[in-house]
């Protein structure tokens, strides 16, 4: 790798919405993200930021959310490595948060806990250990 050009810099999560704003509202007031609204761009949606991490938020053409694990049987719709899961988790709870799975170690060796968002989104705060 020595010397090689990075092709790939970050990614972005792109998360469907039947009601981006009530999303967003969420992701604002429970998980601490910033909101950019960008609703009368030709392409409506609404940027998430918190730290390194940001989520865009379009319009859905569905009334609801089809999780991962209701279409595939298993699965996280979001995963986000995050450092000091304990503070994030209490963070998460003091705020209303429904946690999933608390904080564990889990059997492929990462350390998170996994809450389900206002839309049944489930999402995985870890990293490996």
């Amino acid at each position: 790798m020595r010397g090689e050009q990075r092709m790939l810099q970050q990614s972005h999560a792109v998360l469907p919405s039947p009601n981006v704003e009530r999303t967003a509202d969420y992701y604002a007031n429970v998980l601490g993200f910033k909101v950019e609204k960008y609703l009368h761009s030709k392409e409506a949606h609404i940027c998430l930021y918190r730290d390194n991490t940001e989520i865009i938020l379009t319009k859905a053409n569905t009334l609801k959310v089809f999780p991962n694990r209701a279409l595939y049987g298993y699965g996280y719709d979001l995963y986000i490595i995050a450092d000091t899961q304990e503070d994030l988790q209490k963070e998460f709870l003091s705020k209303g948060a429904k946690i999933v799975r608390t904080l564990q170690e889990t059997d492929y060796n990462n350390k998170e806990f996994v809450l389900e968002d206002i839309d049944g989104r489930w999402i995985g705060f870890g990293k490996k250990q």
